[in-house]
């Protein structure tokens, strides 16, 4: 026993020997970062060049490498937007000190941007390009990472989809460029390429993604940019790095925010008091007796203050040769809308190993998170806006779970039939639930070969893997779902029951060779490109019965098939090369071959070339030496993308669907399901978009004033949209085929400025202003001078109704409607429109196109000011020149909505006192009474932050922040929230504005 003791004493000291030794044999590198003022850049990284060794500056610029041999070094310090000489240093078994002192590098011009397959500096950039890093994000309660650049990029609209937890929002780059096809950029994540396709159960797809995860964004505009993503590419690319970590010792960073979300703005409605005053001086003495006495605020009765929770955790260092980050997180979200919640775990991972001396870099991404949503009844949303404000939440007996219900004895169910329900029934008594997981993940080789070191192997595998599901329950008692099914035997069944479940799989792999090489010879370099990839995008949609909630659950209808497979493919081939001659003039030419599985073999394949010039002018002799002036570069560029997104995969061939149990036909007692043939269209092709920009980068004053204009025109030919054809021409009167065209132009500008930079106080700003116009140029196959275009924008109120029209010569989705006739009194007269046409009858033909509902100009402004310890930062947009058609006043702002025909009262918008419109008439609501200057200045963000600095004895630095979205608004609109997707505001989940507390903890 003694000696196994002493051999293990003996082990031990040997050990601690030998650490001695190694540590004797070895020291640390320490000093400060500090910028021309002699401030500190917290979050520098200083470098051991050759190796990936380094270490991170921490509040007070402060940096250490520890663990580092003996031995001479060259050391590189680096932060966006300065520059450092290089430094020598001998290292010890002790610790040496050596401090930087950076200058400020004309606004980043060597800043690295990510492109299409490779990286480029900043000031040789062709395209146009503009990267946001996280330093410059948008704060606060953020759940979807591309609300981090809302207001931040020239050129981009970022408008949320609501307010409802996890929202996402809709992307649009330069106006977008297609009318049935999409209109979302691609998103490519660490080398992924996402797919545009939502995820059943999930609110966006996107917010399957973690922000705090999120590195940088890097956003490519016109096409000599993005044309080397081809058939994807038409409505631009948004490049996503996520967080790395560096060689060192670890550094763990916890970050906390609480939350609490309020209502901004109840839509106008009347009272209990009001509706009674306008029922007794308007409706007969039926209607009368219909009233009650509460007087209920429906509005506040479905909508709460909501507290949320976003806690996430990150570790990031080195291991030798392989820096790493590991990440975690967990939001619960809830909404302002009750019943409503998002609950996310997050996890991430991301390691960097460097082998064979740096020769084989390898980075591997994973990225996973569970999802669990409850999905509050939005129908609740409408039907607070319409339920009568006279009658009470509860009635006082079982019936429909307690809740109000308007009855009717006569009817089956005993429900009033088309009467609005109970929109806190609607909300307690449905219980829509999910479940969404996702990975996100690639492993990307690149190989710097021995033998010619100027020539690189990539190769990326990823894979984009998800599952949604989820139940619908409604009991049987709910009034919303009551007695919906009569069985064969005449039996009435209540509520649903119902599940669903999607699995997606989507694989990439790419491959490509890249050559970099200096000819100092010519004094030229060049930077060439050339690869291949494929992509496969597979959906599975299990189908399952449509089943009541009563007994043992009645099945209203069965699926023909218990699942549905569609798949589809992309295969391309595509090289670049970037020649640069003396530093000064710059070349790129991109070309890309593109297939697809959703065209025929005929069409399946297409080129999208490119091509860019630049020049830089301030490296000419004449500019050079001058002070004033720190950059001044030009740039042109021209080239072609595609489209195929959002259409069907099999459309261009000829397929039979078998028709549903209710299509079914009659032989004798027995119902078959038939057979029967889709439209196609086998002469479908690509949407192709032809983008020319010119561009100019400025900078002034060794980058403190810095910027770029650039001017655009966008030709895009063969759009998709349906199409009537002749009868007998094919199995259906319509068909989706390349028919139509349409031009995009605009001008974009963006300036950065460092107002004050002293020892105590900096105050930076930046504005990006953006003004675009769209014009639909040819719609049908012959020019037809009386063609209505193609109707689109439905709205509530009558039936079948569109506000909006794809019309030649006309913006995108302009509004079709009556011109309203107005009184002495400035009011509305009821059912009296202009006669367009002069033919003494009013009917479809005298409707007019009146106002678009996209912005001409676009503005974002971003205000940073640091005093000491403390920032103070705003986010403002604001849009200019957009109309929106206010759904909400043409269905419920009526005489005839308030005291309804079919016997029953409503709540409706007070702007019924305004008008005195009576709405007996089915043109009412197409009248462009209702369609409102949605023009607005928007607060979206305003936070105010401290820095403690260090603390526990120096071992960890912290810092609270506190935060207010949707701050105001200021506009002309007369409904709830003048952004409204598309140009129609039908009860939007409104926006709330939310006050968030921030803490984040680093050691």
């Amino acid at each position: 026993m003694r000696n196994n003791y002493f051999k293990k004493f003996v082990l031990l000291f040997a050990v601690l020997l030998i650490s001695q030794v190694i540590f004797a044999q070895s020291g640390s590198i320490t000093g400060k970062v500090v910028d021309d003022n002699n401030q500190s850049l917290p979050g520098a990284t200083v470098l051991i060049s050759g190796t990936t060794i380094a270490g991170s500056a921490d509040a007070n610029g402060v940096y250490r490498i520890n663990g580092v041999k003996a031995g001479t070094y060259t050391l590189t310090a680096s932060f966006i937007g300065y520059t450092s000489q290089p430094k020598t240093v001998t290292v010890g078994a002790g610790s040496v000190t050596v401090n930087f002192n950076m200058q400020p590098s004309s606004k980043s011009l060597n800043e690295i941007v990510v492109i299409g397959y490779g990286t480029v500096k900043k000031k040789d950039l062709t395209g146009s390009i503009t990267t946001v890093s996280s330093k410059d994000f948008q704060t606060g309660n953020i759940t979807s990472p591309e609300q981090l650049i809302a207001g931040k990029v020239a050129g981009v609209s970022i408008v949320s989809n609501g307010g409802a937890p996890g929202a996402g929002s809709t992307i649009r780059i330069r106006g977008g460029a297609s009318l049935s096809a999409s209109n979302d950029p691609l998103i490519v994540v660490d080398g992924v390429q996402l797919s545009n396709d939502g995820i059943p159960g999930s609110p966006s797809p996107l917010t399957l993604i973690n922000p705090n995860d999120i590195e940088t964004f890097s956003v490519l505009k016109d096409a000599s940019a993005t044309a080397i993503y081809g058939s994807r590419a038409s409505n631009g690319v948004i490049i996503i790095t996520t967080k790395k970590g560096v060689v060192g010792k670890p550094v763990v960073n916890i970050n906390s925010q609480v939350s609490v979300s309020t209502l901004s703005k109840e839509v106008p409605v009347f009272t209990g008091d009001q509706l009674r005053a306008y029922v007794k001086a308007n409706g007969s003495a039926a209607f009368q007796a219909l009233l009650g006495n509460a007087n209920t605020d429906w509005q506040k009765e479905i909508y709460q203050t909501a507290v949320s929770t976003d806690n996430n955790v990150s570790v990031s260092g080195g291991l030798k040769n392989m820096p790493y980050r590991v990440s975690a997180g967990y939001l619960d979200q809830k909404g302002i809308l009750k019943t409503g919640y998002l609950q996310r775990a997050s996890a991430a991972v991301n390691l960097s190993p460097r082998l064979f001396d740096n020769h084989l870099k390898i980075d591997i991404n994973l990225k996973g998170s569970d999802s669990r949503a409850r999905f509050a009844n939005q129908d609740a949303i409408g039907a607070a806006v319409t339920f009568d404000p006279t009658k009470p939440v509860f009635s006082g007996n079982n019936n429909f779970g307690g809740y109000f219900e308007y009855l009717d004895p006569s009817s089956a169910s005993g429900l009033k039939a088309l009467a609005p329900r109970n929109p806190v029934g609607l909300l307690q008594q449905k219980f829509d639930k999910s479940q969404v997981q996702r990975s996100i993940g690639n492993a990307q080789l690149d190989y710097k070969f021995h033998f010619l070191p100027d020539l690189h192997a990539n190769v990326n595998f990823g894979y984009d893997v998800s599952q949604g599901k989820g139940t619908i329950y409604i009991p049987p008692t709910a009034a919303a779902s009551y007695y919906r099914f009569k069985d064969a035997d005449n039996v009435l069944h209540s509520g649903v029951n119902n599940q669903y479940r999607t699995n997606i799989l989507n694989t990439t792999f790419e491959a490509y060779l890249n050559y970099a090489k200096d000819i100092k010879s010519i004094n030229s370099r060049i930077d060439a490109v050339a690869g291949y990839a494929y992509y496969d995008y597979s959906t599975k949609n299990y189908n399952f019965p449509d089943i009541t909630s009563d007994g043992n659950g009645t099945v209203v209808s069965q699926p023909n098939f218990p699942f549905d497979k569609p798949q589809h493919r992309l295969l391309s081939y595509y090289a670049r090369l970037n020649y640069t001659f003396d530093d000064k003039y710059l070349l790129t030419g991109t070309i890309r071959r593109d297939g697809s599985s959703r065209f025929s073999p005929t069409n399946r394949y297409a080129v999208f070339p490119s091509g860019a010039f630049a020049w830089k002018i301030k490296e000419e002799s004449f500019l050079k030496d001058n002070k004033v002036l720190s950059d001044l570069k030009l740039r042109v560029g021209y080239g072609v993308t595609g489209q195929q997104d959002a259409i069907d995969n099999y459309a261009y061939t000829s397929y039979y669907a078998l028709s549903t149990q209710t299509a079914s036909y009659q032989l004798g007692n027995s119902f078959y399901q038939l057979y029967r043939p889709s439209a196609y269209d086998p002469n479908r092709k690509w949407e192709q978009s032809a983008t020319t920009n010119a561009g100019i980068d400025y900078g002034f004053l060794n980058g403190r004033i810095s910027g770029s204009i650039d001017a655009y025109y966008k030709t895009t030919k063969d759009l998709i949209a349906p199409v009537n054809v002749s009868a007998g021409a094919g199995f259906s009167n319509v068909i989706v085929t390349n028919v139509g065209s349409m031009t995009n132009k605009g001008i974009e500008a963006t300036i950065n400025a460092q107002i004050v930079r002293s020892n105590s106080v900096t105050w930076d700003v930046a504005l990006n202003a953006t003004y675009n116009v769209n014009k639909v140029t040819k719609l049908t196959f012959v020019n037809d001078p009386n063609s209505t275009g193609i109707a689109t924008g439905g709205i509530s109120g009558g039936t079948g109704n569109n506000v909006e029209r794809f019309y030649v010569g006309q913006p995108r989705g302009v509004f079709y409607v009556y011109q309203q006739v107005y009184g002495s009194d400035g009011k509305p007269l009821d059912n009296v429109y202009v006669d367009r046409n002069n033919d003494g009858v009013i009917n479809d033909k005298d409707r007019y196109l009146y106002k678009q509902p996209d912005p001409k100009y676009i503005f974002g402004f971003s205000s940073n000011v640091t005093y000491k310890n403390f920032n103070l930062a705003v986010v403002m947009r604001a849009n200019l020149g957009n109309y929106a058609y206010n759904n909400v006043f043409s269905n419920t702002g009526t005489r005839n909505n308030i005291i309804n025909p079919l016997q029953y009262l409503n709540n409706g918008s007070t702007n019924a006192l305004e008008s005195g419109l009576i709405g007996a008439n089915d043109k009412n609501v197409l009248s462009d009474y209702y369609v409102q200057n949605a023009s607005f200045l928007k607060m979206d963000n305003a936070s105010l932050g401290y820095n403690f600095g260090k603390i526990l004895r120096g071992k960890a630095q912290l810092s609270v922040s506190g935060n207010v979205q949707n701050v105001f608004v200021i506009t002309k609109y007369k409904g709830v929230d003048p952004e409204v997707n598309g140009g129609i505001d039908n009860n939007l989940y409104p926006r709330p504005r939310t006050y968030v507390l921030g803490l984040n903890l680093k050691f």
